[in-house]
């Protein structure tokens, strides 16, 4: 795995006044790191920072938000973004899962104070609490609507509320232990969830009822993902028809990241296995990045890239650190990944550089959201970060 740049969690504080200065490392498998720093010598005639960096380290193009630092020797470039603005008093406490709507008007988040908060994204200010699960909410998740949240408990309960008024309109019982994930069947009549229990059932949302349980593992299912399979894939006959309640589940397969260290592929309509794929230590989470490329990422820091048409070897693994991989989301060519040491990341096909959301400092960043070019995260240290893509 090629060489990976660090910065000072708050460089872009520290580099806001003249001499100011924060520290710099490349690191690189099997070879001694490389420390250094940026410092900043004053303003440029256009009010840009002058920074410039200690030997072995070059600074880029520098905006108020941005820096881009390269280690030449190691051929790595990162771009650091800073957040545009931080929202810290949506919870007193760790924030374990948010959301954004499909208009980017409204979040919702949950932590482990033991509140799941609807706010406005655009400045934090807190609108409706959700209150009926008992215990811990583990995720959080709006309907692509906007205007309705399905959310999942350490009380074994799936719950579906309105955003306009807070009420809880549906409840779903059938796990028999708590709720680590959910996802969407394409508008949300449908919807799925995960759990300790270690199954992956699926839900009719209209008459608030189980339609079956997809998958049984016996092992926790950390997180799923849904999406249409590649139509060159065999996702197996449901064994009997499906109920007439079953909306748009032909064609899907669901991924399941599960705590024994395997990632299987399951028929969604079928409920028959497609491919099961072990990994360096339990999986955490997964996505579609397409209809034939999938992600997984792993407690010891893995995050691999599959191609659901031959899972046998991987296209790649990416490692970073050592930290659980607890979010992956796809974002335009690439996707977004968090970890469990404070570092969130973006990597594009055709960016020659790696995007590194900074600010979190070695707080597990929980989940990352997106709407357009903001994107959202949720941290350990309670505080939910917003980041302006302005000028990918």
């Amino acid at each position: 795995m090629a060489a990976t740049l660090r910065i000072q969690s708050d460089w872009s504080r520290a580099l806001s006044r003249d001499e100011g200065e924060a520290w710099l490392s490349c690191r690189s498998p099997g070879k001694a790191t490389l420390y250094g720093s940026v410092t900043r010598r004053g303003l440029s005639s256009d009010g840009v920072p002058d920074i410039v960096a200690s030997e072995g380290f070059v600074v880029g193009e520098v905006t108020k938000k941005s820096i881009l630092i390269s280690c030449p020797h190691e051929n790595v470039s990162t771009k650091f973004l800073a957040p545009y603005t931080s929202f810290c008093r949506i919870h007193q406490k760790s924030i374990t899962c948010l959301d954004i709507s499909s208009g980017g008007g409204l979040g919702v988040s949950t932590s482990t104070d033991g509140t799941m908060k609807i706010w406005q994204a655009a400045n934090g200010e807190i609108r409706r609490l959700l209150e009926g699960h008992v215990y811990d909410v583990n995720c959080c998740r709006f309907f692509p609507s906007g205007l309705v949240v399905l959310s999942g408990g350490m009380d074994a309960q799936l719950k579906i509320w309105s955003a306009e008024d807070a009420s809880c309109v549906v409840t779903f019982k059938g796990h028999k232990g708590g709720i680590l994930d959910t996802a969407m069947v394409d508008r949300g009549r449908n919807v799925l969830s995960c759990s300790r229990d270690g199954t992956a059932r699926l839900w009719d949302c209209g008459q608030s009822s189980c339609l079956g349980t997809v998958a049984d593992c016996g092992s926790p299912i950390n997180g799923i993902a849904v999406g249409a399979a590649d139509s060159s894939l065999n996702l197996g006959s449901p064994e009997s028809p499906p109920s007439e309640r079953e909306v748009g589940t032909e064609g899907k397969m669901l991924l399941l990241a599960r705590e024994d260290k395997k990632l299987q592929g399951v028929g969604l309509q079928s409920r028959q296995p497609v491919f099961l794929f072990m990994g360096s230590d339990a999986f955490n989470c997964c996505t579609f990045l397409s209809s034939t490329y999938i992600l997984a990422g792993t407690q010891d820091g893995n995050i691999y890239q599959l191609d659901v048409r031959n899972t046998n070897a991987p296209i790649q693994v990416i490692h970073r650190s050592g930290a659980p991989v607890l979010s992956l989301l796809p974002y335009r060519d690439g996707f977004i990944a968090s970890q469990g040491d404070g570092t969130c990341f973006i990597v594009q096909q055709d960016l020659d550089y790696v995007l590194d959301l900074t600010e979190a400092d070695c707080d597990p960043v929980y989940k990352v959201a997106s709407w357009e070019k903001e994107i959202y995260t949720c941290c350990r240290d309670g505080t939910v970060r917003r980041y302006q893509l302005s000028d990918l």
